[in-house]
C-alpha cells in the first residue's frame, strides 16, 4: 500500500548549479498542486540536522526560474555521516511532520540519502543537480549546459586575445573526476588539445601537437585543462611545456567558480523543472531511494545505489573526435 503524503521537504547539498532554483520552482508548485505542504531545508543537511525549515508557497518561488545559485542554500555536512547526526535529521523531520524529502545534488547527496532511508525508511527522491555531469542514469544533469556556456563564451574572449598577441593560453575547467565540461567546451571553442582525467596525459605528445601547429603558421592557441587531470594542473602543465618548447608565450587562465554561477540556460530551465515536476509525482506514487534522470528524452528512474556506484562514461567517439578537428 502506498503510503498518503501530507508534507514534502526540499533541500540543496553540494555544490551549487544553475537550474536548482527552477528545480525547487517545479517542485513547490507541483507538491502544492497536489495539496501537498512543502518545507524548504536550508543548507542541505546541514540544515536538516539544525532543524532550518521554512515553509514554501506557490508565491515563495515566483520570480526565481531565471537566477543562478539556491534560494534555500546549499552546504557539504559531514556531521550526516554519522549516526548522530543522522539521528537527530530524523527526529527533525518527525517534529516538522515531513514525511518525504526532494533531495538536489550530486554523488555525496545521493549516498546519504541513501543511507538515511536505510536507516530510517524514510522515502527520499534525488534530483541530479550538478554542473559535472557525471551521474549515471541521466544524458545531462542540472547545471551541465549553463556551465559549457560560461566556459565556451570565456574561450571565445581568451582566443582573442591569444590571437592578437600570438600566445597559447591554457584554460583550466573545473572537473576534478570528470571531463565532461573540458571535452563538449574544448570541442565547441576549437581547442588546440583537450585534457582530462578519464585519459592520460603524455607531454610529449602536447609539445609534438604544439610544434606541428607552429610549422603550419599557427601562431596562437587554446588548450583546455580539467582541474582533476594527471599531469598536475594547468600551471604545471604549462611549465613543463615551457621547458621544451618556448615558441609560444604561455598564459594560463583558471576559470573556477565562475562556472556554477549565473542565469541558467533554457535547457537547464527545462531540465529541471522537468525532472522536479516528476520528483513530486515520483513519492506520490511510492518511488524512494531513486534519482529522476532523463535519458534519450525519456524519464529515468535509477536506484541511488546504481547512480553512485556506476559514472556516466566519457564518450570515446566524441575524444577522437576532439582530435581530428584540433588538426
Amino acid at each position: 500500500m502506498i503510503k498518503k503524503l501530507n508534507k514534502i521537504g526540499v533541500l540543496t547539498s553540494g555544490g551549487d548549479a544553475p537550474g536548482m532554483n527552477a528545480a525547487i520552482r517545479a517542485v513547490v508548485r507541483t507538491a502544492v498542486y497536489n495539496h501537498l505542504e512543502v518545507i524548504g531545508i536550508k543548507s542541505g543537511y546541514d540544515g536538516l540536522i539544525r532543524n532550518e525549515f521554512i515553509k514554501l508557497k506557490n508565491y515563495s518561488v515566483s520570480d526565481i526560474i531565471q537566477k543562478g545559485g539556491t534560494i534555500i542554500k546549499s552546504a557539504r555536512c559531514e556531521e550526516f555521516k554519522t549516526a548522530e547526526g543522522m539521528q537527530q535529521a530524523y527526529s527533525n523531520l518527525k517534529n516538522e511532520g515531513i514525511d518525504s524529502i526532494v533531495v538536489i545534488g550530486g554523488d555525496g547527496t545521493f549516498s546519504g540519502a541513501n543511507e538515511f532511508d536505510r536507516i530510517y525508511d524514510f522515502p527520499i527522491v534525488g534530483l541530479p543537480g550538478t554542473i559535472d555531469n557525471d551521474l549515471f542514469g541521466t544524458d545531462f544533469t542540472i547545471g551541465y549546459d549553463t556551465a559549457l556556456n560560461t566556459v565556451v563564451e570565456a574561450i571565445d574572449k581568451i582566443r582573442d586575445t591569444a590571437y592578437s598577441h600570438n600566445r597559447l593560453f591554457f584554460i583550466e575547467v573545473m572537473g576534478r573526476d570528470a571531463g565532461f565540461i573540458a571535452l563538449r567546451s574544448g570541442i565547441a571553442g576549437g581547442a588546440e588539445d583537450i585534457l582530462i582525467p578519464e585519459t592520460k596525459t603524455h607531454i610529449e605528445d602536447l609539445i609534438h601537437k604544439l610544434e606541428y601547429d607552429w610549422r603550419h603558421n599557427k601562431k596562437s592557441g587554446i588548450v583546455i585543462v580539467a582541474e582533476g587531470d594527471d599531469a598536475g594542473g594547468a600551471y604545471e602543465i604549462a611549465r613543463r611545456v615551457n621547458e621544451k618548447f618556448t615558441n609560444y608565450k604561455t598564459r594560463v587562465t583558471i576559470l573556477g567558480h565562475v562556472q556554477r554561477g549565473g542565469s541558467p540556460s533554457c535547457m537547464d530551465r527545462v531540465l529541471a523543472s522537468t525532472l522536479g515536476y516528476e520528483s513530486v509525482k515520483a513519492l506520490i506514487n511510492g518511488k524512494r531511494s531513486v534519482m529522476v534522470g532523463q535519458v534519450n528524452k525519456k524519464i529515468a528512474f535509477t536506484p541511488f545505489a546504481e547512480a553512485i556506484k556506476h559514472h556516466q562514461k566519457i564518450d570515446e567517439n566524441m575524444l577522437e573526435m576532439a582530435r581530428i578537428l584540433a588538426l
